[in-house]
């Protein structure tokens, strides 16, 4: 299947440059063929957050909130259904909670994977390191006032109206899950839609850093995600301009939504 991906060229330096860095190639597009047979779409943490009503302290430390749920209500829906009508395998990397355990898809994974795997070793905590947490999360995120909003928006977490899996469609809360998803379907590339693609996209379970280990590629969708951002990046979205670079520089490739969708249209199972 032919599809545009963007890339990034991050060569050459140009030591005639004050700048040379700025000598880069920058993004560029190419056509570049994926096997439909071989990939996935993996949405990721798109979860029902609720309403600033419900948990007004939630939506002060995560910003980013209004923005992932316009992104569930306007892109999930045609995306999706693109998907599920092709020959690409959706998969659904869960967290936080237990509001995924009685779906068919991570059934499925649990026999997959047989028993949970052990969990990391931790260093032992001492009473100064302690406080040194306790100081972050006054300080830092998600600050005291806003714990207990948190603490009950995850109580109650659930996916998101538009993310939620059909049928047997695979669900992993871990990377060993979902490594064993892909290797029973014959998956080794995924394609990342969800919340957030600095943050957890990146770092948490089922996340790329973890998958591209396993030998995966990873891919995400321009317009399916969004981006953990401070004072100083919000108003213009910097660090998702930073997160798509960090994937097409280090995971794989960035896709347009619609150039994504257009694709798998013209090779839908019923096209032969």
């Amino acid at each position: 299947m032919k599809l545009t991906a963007s890339y990034y060229q991050q060569f050459d330096a140009d030591p005639g440059l004050d700048v040379p860095g700025e000598g880069y190639g920058g993004w560029r597009e190419a056509k570049i063929g994926i096997s439909p047979e071989h990939t996935a779409v993996v949405v990721m943490h798109a979860w029902d957050m609720g309403t600033r009503e419900q948990y007004p302290g939630w939506h002060r430390c995560v910003e980013y909130i209004p923005r992932a749920q316009e992104i569930c209500a306007r892109v999930f829906p045609p995306l999706l259904e693109a998907v599920r009508e092709s020959n690409l395998n959706l998969l659904h990397v869960v967290g936080g909670g237990d509001y995924y355990k009685d779906y068919p898809g991570y059934k499925k994974a649990l026999q997959l994977t047989g028993d949970a795997p052990s969990a990391m070793e931790r260093i032992p905590t001492d009473p100064v390191l302690d406080r040194l947490h306790e100081f972050r999360a006054q300080h830092v995120f998600v600050g005291k006032h806003n714990e207990p909003d948190v603490a009950a928006g995850f109580a109650n977490l659930d996916f998101a109206p538009e993310a939620k899996p059909v049928g047997d469609e695979g669900v992993a809360e871990n990377s060993e899950q979902l490594f064993a998803l892909c290797k029973d379907a014959g998956i080794n590339h995924l394609i990342y839609a969800g919340f957030a693609i600095d943050w957890c996209l990146l770092m948490s379970p089922g996340g790329m850093v973890d998958m591209s280990r396993r030998g995966m590629m990873c891919s995400a969708i321009r317009q399916a995600v969004t981006a953990v951002e401070n004072k100083d990046s919000a108003r213009d979205e910097l660090h998702k301009e930073t997160g798509l670079w960090r994937v097409a520089l280090a995971f794989g490739f960035v896709f347009d939504v619609d150039d994504l969708i257009a694709a798998l249209g013209n090779h839908a199972p019923h096209s032969g």
